[in-house]
């Protein structure tokens, strides 16, 4: 397996296929050649991945540089400078297109064989269902990328020779990311397999150099709650979210108590994910657990455990012994790498305007998630893998979708749908907590929602009766944060409400290549350009730019949103 996923790679990542790029074809596999049987389809699976990862850094440029979490720093070029101030010109290596449809278009080859292979008998029903279903959604994906940033694109499923063929307008016409939606949504959700690829009956899931992989391909369901969230359908997205969030009781993988579900902090070992003191010292600030093996900061920092793999739910490694590099490093270490982009000073606000249940009066997260020891604060997340006495070694990890993410998308969700004391019980302090009577030893009627599903809940612990129901563990995202809670006076106030929801995910999300698609996503549905433009507004005017007030005026026009396409 090894080999072929070291020669599938060197074919789709550095070479690319022969359609594609025009390679002589004596350097590759003959194309009939190159899907004999499941080994050569789990190869293309892999080397699709591998491809993926290029786009990291274009990924986390476009999603956190526009939006009001990043500016650059003085050792940014021009490219970095344009999309800072969304002024983008012909020839911007992140505005490039091209990268992302180099990877569709295997998509497609991939798919085509897939069912080729099928029909010839050369893998099983369930081998095809499974790889055909995981590249589609790799593909909706992709395409949900692209429609974000660029507004209006062509959406191809053929099989091309090359992407140069997209440019004809006439053969390929764009689609508004309206219609691109909805068409995605309709691509992904006849799927054939939405679940992902099973321990126990996948060739796919393996250990290779350390890495196990079944975190390296994309959640299926989650795509798809994301493209109903997308299309304002709330009642689908918030039931296809709460299927993920029941993974491990759906799937036996996992601690149903804890997998996904966002718990508190263990305060005896510390043996979690959660801001955290020392015991019977939490009003002593200095007692803060902050450590990459311990903590909310091991999210990111920790190796690959039971703990880590109930956070994460989509992750993709880079090794120094491997191309493509990591490259996030450059872009934010300033120890090691180039730093060329750091945290906002609107960034550094949303976490010194909250309070802790110490009355520590700034959110800890802001500690793990920003480094200062070099006297300018720089993105740490992404560091923790990365040892600056080995500089060579750029080891590290992309981080694509996490159980927090996946709850405050189901806030945002259940808030639309009219739930709005579940999407503030989800926000804040947990299902149990905010539905529960203090007063009350008998817990038989309280800790639970009592409503139908996917807003049906049951955190319901006690002695007397003894209950110990699946998501009694259940933290919040502000009770894992140990902050105070936000008033219940928002759970009748859902615009209010969905503005708690974004400013927690700000907090809790920052860096990780969310914010500008929440902040397209909130303007859209509330047909308000006034919203993401007084973000950006705020952004700059807080970091000093002079040219605040006027790239506020360009942003109040929806089509300025969007990046030029270009192929």
């Amino acid at each position: 397996m090894k080999i072929i996923i070291g020669i599938s790679i060197i074919l789709f990542c550095f070479a690319g296929c022969k359609k594609i790029l025009n390679v002589n074809p004596e350097d590759l596999l003959s194309e009939e050649n190159a899907y004999q049987d499941i080994h050569d389809a789990d190869a293309a699976v892999i080397g699709i991945y591998g491809q993926l990862t290029q786009l990291a850094e274009q990924y986390i440029v476009l999603n956190e540089l526009r939006g009001d979490l990043t500016d650059i720093t003085e050792n940014a070029n021009a490219d970095l400078s344009e999309i800072a101030l969304h002024n983008v010109k012909s020839g911007n290596k992140y505005a490039d297109p091209r990268p992302f449809y180099s990877v569709i278009l295997n998509c497609n080859d991939a798919l085509y064989h897939f069912e080729k292979m099928y029909t010839e008998k050369r893998i099983t029903l369930e081998e095809y269902q499974a790889r055909y279903s995981d590249i589609g959604a790799l593909r909706s994906w992709l395409y949900l990328q692209l429609g974000i940033q660029y507004g209006s694109i062509p959406y191809v499923t053929d099989r091309l020779s090359n992407i140069d063929s997209l440019s004809d307008n006439t053969k390929f016409p764009k689609i508004g990311l309206d219609s691109l939606i909805v068409q995605l949504i309709s691509f992904t959700q006849s799927l054939p397999d939405l679940n992902s690829y099973s321990a126990s009956s996948s060739s796919l899931i393996l250990t290779l150099d350390g890495y196990p992989t079944d975190k390296f391909f994309i959640n299926r369901k989650a795509l798809l709650g994301d493209l109903y969230l997308w299309n304002n359908d709330y009642i689908k997205a918030a039931t296809t979210y709460r299927e993920v969030m029941e993974t491990a009781t759906l799937t036996g993988v996992g601690d149903v108590f804890s997998y996904y579900k966002i718990g508190y902090a263990e305060v005896v070992t510390h043996e979690d994910l959660s801001v955290g003191y020392t015991r019977y010292q939490t009003q002593n600030y200095n007692t803060l657990i902050n450590s990459t093996t311990q903590g909310w900061k091991s999210i990111f920092g920790r190796s690959i455990d039971d703990l880590w793999n109930s956070e994460w739910i989509w992750s993709l490694p880079f090794n120094a012994s491997f191309t493509p590099k990591n490259p996030f490093i450059d872009l934010f270490s300033i120890s090691g790498g180039k730093y060329l982009i750091r945290p906002s000073q609107v960034a550094l606000d949303n976490w010194n305007g909250v309070m802790q249940q110490n009355g520590v009066p700034f959110d800890a997260r802001k500690v793990f998630s920003v480094d200062t020891s070099y006297g300018k604060p720089a993105i740490a997340k992404y560091g923790y893998y990365f040892d600056p006495l080995t500089p060579l070694l750029k080891n590290g990890k992309w981080f694509l979708y996490r159980a927090a993410l996946l709850h405050l998308r189901y806030a945002e969700a259940a808030n639309r749908a009219g739930r709005t004391k579940i999407a503030w019980a989800v926000t804040n302090w947990g299902i149990g907590s905010a539905y529960d009577d203090a007063s009350q030893s008998n817990k038989t009627n309280l800790m639970q929602t009592n409503d139908v599903a996917p807003f049906d809940f049951d955190a319901r612990t006690g002695e007397l009766p003894y209950f110990r129901s699946p998501w009694y563990k259940n933290a919040g995202i502000r009770g894992r944060a140990y902050l105070l809670s936000y008033p219940t006076s928002l759970q009748s106030q859902p615009l209010a409400l969905e503005d708690s929801i974004m400013s927690e995910s700000a907090r809790e999300l920052a860096f990780e290549g969310n914010r500008w698609q929440d902040l397209v996503r909130i303007a859209r549905r509330r047909k308000d350009p006034s919203y993401l433009a007084d973000k950006i507004y705020a952004r700059l005017l807080r970091d000093g730019n002079a040219n605040a007030s006027v790239i506020r005026s360009k942003l109040l026009n929806e089509q300025n949103w969007y990046l030029p396409f270009s192929l």
